[in-house]
């Protein structure tokens, strides 16, 4: 809806979800480099939370918006700038404090303080992000992530809790390999009572990884994902294929949660954790990368047919045109072209033909060993993790909150 008054000037360009709440939740993040990224179109529906991360300014649910990144931030500063008159009057401290935000704001807006990142959590999973077939690595993310109670209860939706069952163990109390454990859940989407299963499977020359399914007898809902185990290693892996022939395409592969995918020859990234941990060959993989995409760049149809929204320009069509059609075309063995998988957990995997050692990389494959970023171990909270002498640190730290720090008083 778009209203505005000629005699006033006041403007309104809220808009309203007309689609059903999404099976899970979605989390958008922008990292902005340059001018032109304020130009991403953005979609804020009523239940999205926006953050600008450097700015420290979190915007709650409220109206719904079409706009763009520096449509946001600018009204994010006109908000905070309207009440700064009276604010200076009657509270000169916070005055202060929020005129700090506004002038980083405009620094923002100046492109001043490149680079910087703006967030949309959506539990609904209405809200957008617009990506572009440029972006690299860490510039555009989208997790998908299932909503908690609170979440569903602020969205109008019935309530999740259940009593879950214990699966069956082995006489130690351990889960059994190769066996399915059900176990009841409720589905996400309609939150009907459904069914998980899991199991554990030992990889030949990796580890041994879990399994999960859901699937919803009413409403259709499927998901499948996998969980890795184990220690964390020292160092990250870098797993390097070249796929030259269907034979390549029809390798296992493992993708974990924190791996990133990248295909030079194909202009395609994968941030980690878009799209969970998947364990299928080459070509199931970029398969489930390709609808994935499909399904947030165009709108597709029940006879299958694809359109592009309103919103994409003529040049992005033709740009996501050739993208979409090399895609298809290395699917089906038509080219050559290489996958890198980069997984500070070490925790992916891609089979080898090795005939001699299967363990090891055939000649397609390399495999080296690396060490992590600063940035990588922040992500994954290694930096926050303490395995030595942290219950000395912890008697330490609750001395601290006893009188006189816990000595003896006279």
């Amino acid at each position: 809806m778009s209203f505005s008054c000629e005699h006033c000037g006041f403007q309104n360009n809220e808009i309203q979800a007309a689609n059903t709440i999404q099976l899970k939740g979605a989390r958008y993040e922008l990292r902005l480099f340059d001018m032109s990224d304020f130009e991403r179109q953005v979609v804020k529906s009523d239940t999205a939370t926006v953050k600008f991360i450097e700015l420290d300014v979190e915007v709650p649910p409220g109206r719904g918006q079409l706009t763009n990144v520096e449509g946001l931030l600018r009204t994010i500063i006109d908000d905070l700038e309207a009440n700064q008159e009276a604010r200076k009057e009657q509270m000169p401290e916070i005055y202060d404090k929020v005129q700090e935000i506004i002038d980083k704001g405009k620094a923002m807006l100046a492109g001043e303080t490149f680079p910087f990142r703006m967030s949309i959590d959506d539990p609904a999973g209405n809200s957008f992000i617009a990506p572009d077939p440029k972006d690299g690595v860490g510039k555009w993310e989208k997790r998908e992530y299932f909503r908690t109670p609170e979440q569903n209860e602020f969205l109008g939706l019935a309530d999740t809790t259940s009593s879950s069952q214990n699966p069956p163990l082995d006489e130690n109390g351990d889960i059994i390999p190769d066996q399915v454990y059900q176990f009841p859940a409720h589905c996400p989407g309609c939150m009907h009572p459904c069914v998980t299963n899991m199991k554990m499977v030992d990889i030949p020359h990796f580890r041994q990884v879990v399994i999960m399914n859901t699937s919803c007898d009413d409403c259709g809902y499927k998901s499948n994902d996998v969980k890795t185990g184990g220690e964390i290693p020292e160092k990250g892996k870098k797993i390097t294929i070249k796929v030259k022939s269907n034979v390549d395409l029809a390798r296992d592969i493992l993708k974990s949660e924190s791996c990133a995918l990248e295909c030079p020859e194909l202009s395609l990234s994968v941030n980690p954790g878009t799209l969970g941990g998947r364990f299928t060959t080459v070509e199931g993989l970029l398969t489930q990368v390709r609808d994935d995409l499909k399904s947030q760049i165009f709108q597709t149809d029940k006879e299958g047919s694809a359109e592009t929204h309103d919103s994409i320009t003529s040049e992005e069509r033709a740009r996501w045109n050739e993208f979409f059609d090399n895609l298809d075309a290395a699917i089906r063995g038509e080219r050559e072209f290489s996958i890198v998988l980069q997984d500070p957990l070490a925790s992916s995997y891609v089979q080898s033909l090795n005939d001699e050692d299967p363990s090891k990389p055939d000649a397609q494959m390399t495999v080296e060993e690396y060490e992590r970023t600063h940035e990588e171990e922040e992500d994954l909270g290694l930096l926050d993790m303490k395995t030595e002498n942290y219950a000395e640190d912890a008697e330490g730290e609750s001395r601290q909150h006893l009188p006189n720090g816990g000595k003896p008083q006279a």
